[in-house]
């Protein structure tokens, strides 16, 4: 078509809203409010205005004010004009009161604050004269996420006062998410001054707690009308519970239960609060569980879990044991281990085993499919495959060599991954072979750090090779100096150049000496730094 253009107002409106749905919607509104009466239309819509983020989210995934300029045109002139509309609004600390004031919001029922430091919500949710006072009584759904940024110190019971407060302002409150800190791992906790946290309207509550404890404790009577609840707890360890109760949770009908850390209480505490949620239709679990006698299986989750819960429908899990107690002789088979999960609704479920001679451990992981969590740790040579799509963060780890074919199926197997850590000091086997034939060149588009302390100096290779992998632009590596230095042949190889060329950050371990150099150290650290410099052009090195 000779000199055609198709410009953005002769689209039709449904490919229209479909391309600026994957816009930030502040960019939209900004960016169409009254350009002209179509686009304006398209600008009102309630896909654009219902639930609104009137702020900034940064690659490093922290969250940011607009500009003033582009505030300053929300608050005196689109808010206004679209205020009946916004039933949800997402908002930045520094800029909340400003938008809580540009207009009323007479539909609005939901609330997302972001980056508030401690003193300031403790007084946004006491002063009766706060702006957040004046929506107390239609807020029906809370998100916040306290940022303990800058601060000294933190009193370690300063979240459940919040939360406290929190009840105590919006009596009609529905919906809490209270997360973690953004800047810190500060999660809930009551053991030091317990709380009077209490609600009969919460139907809806997401928490990150310090320790089970705590998870006990929130449902020892506090919420009787409490349909969901997801927990991310820290530790579960064994102490006096003498004081929780264990009455029914007949109300509860969705459980979602994760903990990174490591557990060995798995059948004294988790058990027996899961007993006490007879009408649970759907649950999920994630769970690293040591020093159990036997690994789970099918039969295991049937007798302790399922047979309790005549209403569940929906199980997820994600568990993987690890204990002392075995050997490579008793370690049940996989298809063993299958057979136990054949009357499961036809769900597919994945099961490995392995066992590490040297350390003398047991390692078995069984897991639903598809895989919906972010983390997946402890990967062998034994994983089985499949593609995980969620999966952002992983770690490898083995007592046996991970060959370039291995490398090559966990980057098909983990497409979007951004974290990857490896553990292996077993030198590579099939070295030779790779050398007399052209090897698939590995690809992880996603990858933003890459952590390498752990290994010998075969994977230095495989990750700084441009024959073996082309790492993506801008990623953070951790290596150890000695290696990168014989890998790079004294930093001079063209092999490794390009993927060196591509890092951002690297943190290279090394002792503090540098004698190759000049025999005066602050010569020496200098020249050192110019050296590595000139073969790292774009890298910040530590």
């Amino acid at each position: 078509m000779e000199n055609s253009c198709v410009q953005l107002n002769d689209l039709p409106d449904e490919i229209l809203v479909i391309i600026l749905k994957k816009l930030a919607k502040v960019e939209v509104l900004y960016s169409l409010f009254d350009v002209n009466k179509r686009l304006n239309k398209i600008s009102h819509d309630t896909v654009f205005t219902n639930d609104l983020p009137i702020l900034m989210s940064a690659s490093d995934d922290l969250i940011y004010s607009l500009p003033d300029l582009i505030l300053g045109r929300f608050c005196s002139y689109i808010l206004p004009k679209i205020h009946e509309k916004i039933e949800w609004l997402h908002l930045e600390s520094r800029s909340m009161e400003r938008i809580l004031l540009a207009t009323n919001y007479p539909n609005l029922y939901g609330i997302s604050l972001h980056n508030i430091q401690p003193k300031t919500a403790i007084n946004l949710f006491t002063d009766e004269t706060s702006v957040i006072a004046t929506i107390r009584n239609q807020v029906l759904s809370l998100t916040i996420d306290i940022s303990t940024q800058g601060l000294k110190y933190s009193p370690s019971d300063g979240n459940a006062i919040i939360l406290n407060h929190i009840f105590t302002m919006f009596a009609n409150l529905q919906y809490l998410n209270f997360g973690r800190s953004s800047v810190y791992d500060e999660r809930l906790f009551f053991c030091i001054i317990p709380s009077t946290v209490f609600s009969t309207n919460l139907l809806e509550l997401h928490v990150c707690l310090k320790s089970f404890h705590d998870c006990l404790y929130l449902l020892n009577g506090h919420f009787n009308q409490l349909q969901t609840l997801y927990i991310d707890v820290d530790l579960i360890f064994s102490s006096d519970i003498r004081n929780i109760s264990m009455k029914k949770l007949p109300t509860l009908k969705c459980f979602w239960l994760h903990s990174d850390t490591v557990t060995s209480a798995y059948d004294e505490l988790v058990v027996p609060l899961l007993h006490r949620m007879p009408n649970l239709e759907k649950l999920d679990l994630y769970m690293n569980v040591i020093e159990r006698k036997t690994f789970f299986d099918g039969n295991d989750l049937k007798m302790n879990i399922i047979n309790y819960m005549p209403q569940l429908n929906k199980f997820t899990f994600n568990i993987c044991s690890l204990s002392s107690l075995y050997n490579e002789i008793n370690l049940p088979s996989n298809e063993d281990i299958q057979k136990t999960f054949r009357d499961f609704n036809n769900k597919e479920i994945i099961y490995w085993a392995d066992y590490f001679p040297e350390g003398r451990k047991g390692h078995c992981r069984i897991y639903s499919y598809p895989y919906k969590w972010k983390y997946y740790d402890d990967i062998t040579n034994h994983f089985p495959g499949k593609i995980f799509k969620y999966v952002r963060s992983i770690s490898l780890y083995d007592e046996r060599p991970f060959e370039h074919e291995f490398f090559l199926r966990i980057a098909e197997s983990f497409p979007l991954i951004e974290e990857l850590f490896v553990r292996n000091q077993k030198q590579q086997i099939n070295k030779p072979i790779e050398k007399s034939k052209k090897l698939s060149i590995i690809k992880y588009p996603s990858l933003k750090q890459l952590f390498l302390n752990n290994t010998c100096i075969d994977y230095h290779e495989q990750f700084l090779f441009d024959t073996k992998t082309s790492l993506p632009f801008n990623v953070r590596v951790n290596m150890q100096y000695g290696l990168v230095k014989q890998v790079t042949h004294n930093f001079t190889s063209n092999t490794t150049r390009s993927n060196c060329a591509k890092i951002n950050f690297a943190n290279l371990r090394k002792q503090m000496k540098f004698p190759e150099y000049s025999d005066d150290f602050s010569t020496g650290k200098e020249l050192f730094r110019k050296h590595i410099k000139d073969y790292f052009p774009h890298t910040q090195i530590d």
